[in-house]
């Protein structure tokens, strides 16, 4: 293995002694040399964290495996966070060459701004979650799933990264397929469960379908550069729509781009929720890194392809979020939340490649620079509310929001750290999901006064709607699980998280307000990466408004609801305290059937959007004369997906059902297959 670096800004240096070693340096100076070289940090934190759950499976002790991988993973974010920030904000670059002679070439990996950005997320919620989950998923109560949780958690994080390090085309396919598979037994881990196989076989569908889109994308690229290894930014000189399209559906697969989400809602409320976290938080990035790869190979880009991915983007942002808003499993909720946010990612990376098709500066460095932005921030507070969506099934074994209520006082620090999460994910200041959003606000409204293509400003009332239905999705979730009084037993008797749940929840949470008051940092790890994707950003000096405006209105807001709080709580203790019965509007027994549930609050909106979302009810029939009591469940369903996607598929089923004949254990005709295919192959050559 060698190892090439260098900087971004002049042309590449020497190669240092110390970069012409193995991956594994050797002698005295071992612990120099990797000081030395941040890239070799990222390296083995990987390694690290493909590792960590090695010690579970064979360890009789589980709770010292999983200790031992939690530690792991906070050691892998420790040498890779400051090393990446490090490579970041200085401008280095590193490449490791490994020559394995394999059929399709060299193995490059490489760190440039664009694998450096992505590769924070990862190191950083693996971390995160492998700490919540010592709280969250004990070895000791978890004797059977727990190891093979911790495994395949550690090899999803390593995947994801090599993932984002892969620069040739079959290792990234490999690398690829290891983050589905790990995806994949880290979502059947309750097997035991029909709507878990189902939810496991529906991921495992779409996955292989996304990746055989990827398959003709590497294909396609391999025929026009003659190597599997990527082509440097804006080399590629064929504008290929069919690379594009192919790059869109496989990747948009991925990250839950509508009507490409079929997988999405399922897999996320049936996993563990550290899982849902790290699924969420992450792997739908990779997504989005793969678009913004592929589209960073071709110098010049059709005005269409923008166009497409922000249509799409917006799309996917407002049914997501619509569909959302009538949900009352807590984790469906966060999960079409998310098809919404990583639209409003998809709207943003639209928007750079409209500006760069007008040449536009302004428009592809807002575009860009809030897609970015909303990538990190979405990274910090979805994880977040998928720990609060955990630590509300911790307390009281359900997942339903309308059988919890009254939680504030029995989880106080749950609940304020799900305050803050709520407050980041409507995009409310002085919370980070704020700044994002109004990069890409000004995008859309600076077009409508000065642009060559003044509709893209249509998108900025299509994600106003966005953010006020979001508004009224997560007051429904705060309020319905802790507001109010119980309406369950288990509610009435749930329990606060241990410390070793609230911490990692702690720590999203300030770094959440962390970005909104102090942008400037997130924008310089955002800034290198601008114009490694697109050239044309560098054209424009960045903000037109010194963002320490930003600080100052989110620690105004701070200090005026603090000052407000603490007047209040001092009124109050000169008001004269008398008991007596609650004044019930006519009612001599209010009970907690009477307040709203998550399904009564949401039902006005549930009934505007009705041609997205239907509701399935159940009951059984009554019998006899004197009936006995009967059940009745209702649930909130996509109309898209269950109307229109699964009978399509049902369809497919049954028309390619007539192949199962050809799988009928014979060998000689497997042969024969073989043989048949591979004449074809060799007269189409010909």
């Amino acid at each position: 293995m060698c190892v090439e670096l260098c900087w971004i800004d002049g042309s590449p240096q020497p190669v240092p002694p110390a970069a012409s070693r193995s991956l594994v340096p050797k002698g005295k100076s071992m612990f120099h040399d990797m000081m030395a070289d941040p890239s070799l940090l990222v390296m083995i934190a990987t390694v690290l964290a493909a590792l960590s759950g090695v010690p579970g499976l064979v360890l009789r002790y589980p709770p010292l495996g999983q200790r031992l991988a939690a530690g792991t993973a906070c050691l892998a974010a420790l040498l890779a966070l400051p090393s990446l920030a490090y490579m970041l904000l200085t401008g280095a670059r590193a490449r490791y060459l490994l020559e394995l002679n394999l059929p399709f070439g060299a193995c490059e990996l490489a760190l440039d701004p664009l694998s450096l950005f992505f590769l924070i997320p990862i190191f950083l919620v693996f971390a995160a979650g492998a700490c919540y989950a010592t709280g969250y998923w004990p070895a000791r109560s978890h004797r059977h799933t727990e190891p093979s949780v911790t495994f395949f958690y550690g090899l999803l994080s390593a995947a994801m990264a090599m993932v984002v390090l892969s620069r040739n085309g079959a290792l990234f396919l490999i690398s690829w397929e290891v983050m589905a598979l790990s995806g994949y037994f880290l979502l059947v881990t309750e097997h035991e469960e029909a709507e878990v196989r189902s939810a496991g076989v529906v991921y495992l569908v779409a996955s292989h379908l996304g990746a055989a889109f990827l398959l003709f994308l590497f294909a396609q690229l391999k025929l026009a550069t003659g190597s599997f290894l990527f082509p440097a930014t804006g080399t590629l000189a064929v504008s290929s729509s069919l690379i594009f399209v192919a790059a869109l559906v496989g990747f948009g697969s991925k990250a839950g781009i509508m009507p490409l989400h079929v997988w999405l809602p399922s897999a996320h409320a049936n996993a563990p929720s550290h899982v849902s976290a790290l699924l969420s938080g992450v792997m739908l990035k990779m997504g989005i890194y793969g678009i913004l790869r592929v589209v960073s190979f071709f110098p010049e880009k059709p005005l269409w392809w923008g166009a497409l991915l922000l249509v799409a983007g917006l799309t996917s942002a407002l049914m997501g979020i619509c569909v959302a808003s009538a949900q009352k499993d807590v984790k469906r909720l966060l999960a079409y939340s998310s098809i919404e946010n990583l639209g409003i990612v998809a709207a943003g990376v639209g928007m750079a490649l409209i500006g760069q098709s007008v040449n536009s500066p302004r428009l592809v460095w807002l575009g860009l620079a809030g897609a970015l932005f909303h990538v990190l921030n979405h990274a910090l507070f979805k994880p977040l509310m998928f720990f609060a969506a955990g630590s509300l099934i911790h307390a009281t074994g359900t997942r339903d929001l309308d059988r919890m209520g009254g939680l504030a006082k029995r989880l106080p620090a749950s609940s304020l750290l799900t305050l803050a999460g709520s407050i980041a994910i409507c995009g409310l200041p002085p919370f980070n999901g704020f700044v994002s959003e109004l990069l890409l606000y000004l995008g859309f409204f600076g077009e409508a006064v000065d642009a060559p293509e003044p509709y893209v400003a249509l998108g900025a009332p299509v994600l106003a709607l966005v953010g006020g239905v979001a508004l009224l999705s997560f007051v429904k979730l705060f309020g319905s699980a802790f507001l109010g009084a119980p309406r369950s037993a288990e509610a009435a008797a749930g329990h606060e998280s241990p410390p070793s749940m609230l911490a990692p929840m702690a720590l999203l949470a300030l770094l959440c307000l962390a970005g909104g008051l102090f942008p400037q940092g997130f924008l310089a790890l955002v800034t290198p990466v601008l114009g490694s994707v697109f050239p044309q950003a560098k054209g424009y000096g960045g903000l037109s408004f010194n963002p320490l405006w930003l600080t100052a209105l989110g620690g105004a807001l701070i200090v005026t609801a603090a000052l407000l709080f603490f007047a209040l709580k001092e009124r109050a203790r000169g008001v004269c305290e008398e008991r007596g019965p609650t004044w019930g509007c006519g009612y001599l027994r209010p009970a907690p059937r009477m307040q709203y549930t998550a399904s009564s609050f949401g039902v006005f909106f549930g009934s505007l959007a009705a041609p997205l979302i239907r509701t399935r009810i159940k009951v059984a029939a009554l019998a006899g004369l004197a009936p006995a009591p009967v059940r009745l469940s209702y649930q909130p369903e996509e109309t898209i997906l269950y109307r229109v996607i699964v009978p399509v598929l049902e369809v497919a089923g049954i028309c390619f059902s007539w192949l199962r004949r050809l799988q009928h254990g014979e060998m000689q005709f497997y042969i024969l297959y073989i043989f048949a295919t591979l004449l074809l192959l060799m007269l189409w050559v010909r």
